[in-house]
């Protein structure tokens, strides 16, 4: 459908208009949201890790020290039996939160069980048998030893009660009979509910504790919480010493839009999970939006007067412009605009888009006399230029040279030679191209590539013997040239940068590996592909389709022993 230029630059000057505005209101929108989500997360995280933090310090300062001190004073060698229960019907009443003390001989199903009063009074008016709580029965003793589960806490809920006690269990030294004993306590938790309960953050979030299953503790109802996607995360990481974790946002399955963090406590095997709702967290966004929606009509109604006001007189040039770039975006770099307003900005702007045209002609041609990596190197650069340092890099190096050039170019015009020069070039750099190598050089008729990154000495390999077989094409095409390649392919260690003077460099390649695939090149006959060690191990470890044959050891240029060497060749088909 065909819309009249002035209604474009109607649109044009609106969307001018509106979209900085749109960008802007979005950005401060998106900023605000971000910060918003990262002190939602900061605070979610810093709850969570503090009270994983409080529920270990106050299980191990108000719970577990007194017990700890219960047990030294029962192991003391001093006191004899009668002193050891009285010392544990003090502590029962000393600790408000330990409802039992039992002390567990091996081998005897008489254990000596201390226990609180009230509480025992508390249990039997709701009918429950207090022994079935409070005691530990020998085999629950002898599998908690048998698993080397001591002072680890083993939680439960009393249903009847709504109360969470944790059995506690820790070895003693002393022995009765001969008989290992066990010191084990049945410990109230109320103090860790009320660490949770009252926490500030719980006023307008949710903290909740579940363990390895899902399931919430420390509740006054059984609550199976594993339809949150947040304690989907948190229960694979239980047990692990996870780090308390940020999370995105996240939907529940009634479609309530959460952020969430968790931690996890060294005592028990449960994660701390607080989770706020984004209403709470963005509610400052909502009134951003609004307040941009009004602006933004606003902007749109000045916008469009200006539009109709000076679509007019615009119109024209504005489009032989867009005609022109759009030519220039199709790859017509000889198009250039009538000039015939000079004097104002329409005119100026046509000067500009000439020059700008002449200029980008002269850089696409300006890039086809470097290497990939020379405009690699330029497009990296900063305000001061391409630096002239160089950085070591693993890369495999490939020389390919024309083998009867010099007598070829002696016996025909020099015309011919360029043009088989330009025949040969071409189509080994297409070939270079196809494997993912970057031509560094052309030195009369050699030729330089790099190859880098995964498989590149595979590729180099692949690469040569492509050549090669490309080359038995011109061959036959031109018998009368008798012109055959020799190729040295080496991989190693280089120095890669841009060297030379300030006002002319050459973004290249220098090293032992670089001069002895040179050396590789010049020994290599014509039709050959001679390669070293590293390239060939390689190749050989990546199953390419390649065979070595190995060469007797050669004299290289510049080597003072030796240098191990082997004729690459494709598979024969089977």
């Amino acid at each position: 459908m065909w819309f009249p230029l002035r209604v474009k630059f109607f649109l044009f000057a609106v969307l001018l208009a509106l979209v900085p505005l749109g960008l802007v209101g979005n950005n401060l929108i998106r900023i605000t949201r971000d910060e918003l989500i990262s002190a939602a997360n900061e605070e979610l995280t810093a709850v969570a890790a503090q009270l994983a933090v409080d529920l270990d310090s106050t299980w191990r300062g108000q719970l577990l020290a007194p017990l700890q001190v219960i047990r030294n004073g029962v192991d003391s060698p001093d006191l004899d039996v009668p002193q050891k229960i009285s010392l544990l019907t003090l502590g029962i009443a000393q600790l408000p939160a330990v409802k039992a003390l039992q002390l567990t001989v091996a081998g005897s199903n008489l254990p000596i069980l201390i226990t609180d009063s009230a509480y025992v009074r508390q249990l039997e008016l709701t009918g429950i048998d207090p022994l079935s709580v409070l005691r530990l029965e020998v085999g629950e003793a002898q599998l908690i030893a048998r698993n080397q589960r001591f002072e680890q806490p083993i939680v439960r809920q009393i249903e009847q009660t709504g109360d969470w006690l944790a059995l506690l269990v820790l070895p003693l030294k002393t022995q009765i009979a001969g008989r290992p004993v066990t010191l084990s306590a049945q410990i109230d938790l109320s103090a860790l509910i009320k660490l949770r309960d009252r926490h500030p953050f719980a006023a307008r979030g949710e903290i909740s504790l579940i363990d390895a299953t899902g399931m919430a503790q420390l509740q006054s109802r059984t609550a199976i919480l594993t339809d949150r996607a947040i304690v989907a995360d948190a229960q694979a990481l239980i047990g692990t010493n996870a780090q308390a974790v940020a999370l995105q946002p996240y939907v529940r399955a009634d479609g309530t839009r959460m952020l969430g963090a968790y931690a996890f406590p060294e005592t028990f095997p449960w994660a701390v999970i607080t989770e706020l709702g984004e209403d709470s967290a963005y509610g400052v966004v909502d009134q951003m939006t609004r307040a941009t929606a009004i602006v933004a009509g606003i902007g749109f109604a000045v916008a469009g007067l200006g539009a109709l006001i000076f679509a007019q007189g615009l119109t024209r040039p504005i489009l032989r412009i867009g005609q022109a770039a759009r030519d220039v975006g199709q790859g017509n770099l000889s198009i250039r605009l009538p000039v015939s307003r000079v004097r104002d900005e329409i005119g100026d702007l046509a000067l500009r888009f000439n020059a700008m045209i002449g200029e980008l002609n002269e850089r696409i041609e300006l890039m086809k006399f470097v290497s990939q990596g020379t405009v690699s190197a330029i497009r990296r650069a900063d305000a001061a230029g391409v630096a002239r340092v160089g950085e070591r890099r693993h890369l495999a190096i490939l020389f390919s040279d024309i083998r009867g050039y010099t007598a070829f170019s002696e016996q025909v015009a020099p015309e011919v030679v360029v043009d088989m020069l330009n025949l040969y070039l071409d189509s080994q750099t297409q070939t270079i191209r196809a494997h993912q190598g970057d031509v560094d050089k052309f030195v009369g008729d050699e030729i330089v590539a790099i190859f880098d990154g995964p498989g590149m000495e595979r590729r180099a390999v692949e690469c040569g013997i492509e050549i090669q077989r490309n080359m038995q094409v011109l061959l036959a095409e031109h018998p009368d040239w008798n012109l055959t390649i020799g190729i040295g392919i080496a991989s190693g260690e280089v120095v890669l940068g841009a060297m030379g003077a300030q006002d002319r460099m050459d973004f290249t390649v220098l090293g032992s590996t670089v001069n002895l695939a040179a050396r590789l090149c010049s020994a290599a006959p014509g039709g050959q592909i001679l390669v070293n060690t590293a390239i060939r191990d390689a190749t050989l470890n990546a199953n390419a389709a390649v065979l070595f044959d190995a060469q007797e050891p050669r004299q290289l240029k510049g080597y003072a022993q030796p240098v191990a060497t082997y004729a690459a060749r494709a598979k024969p088909v089977a």
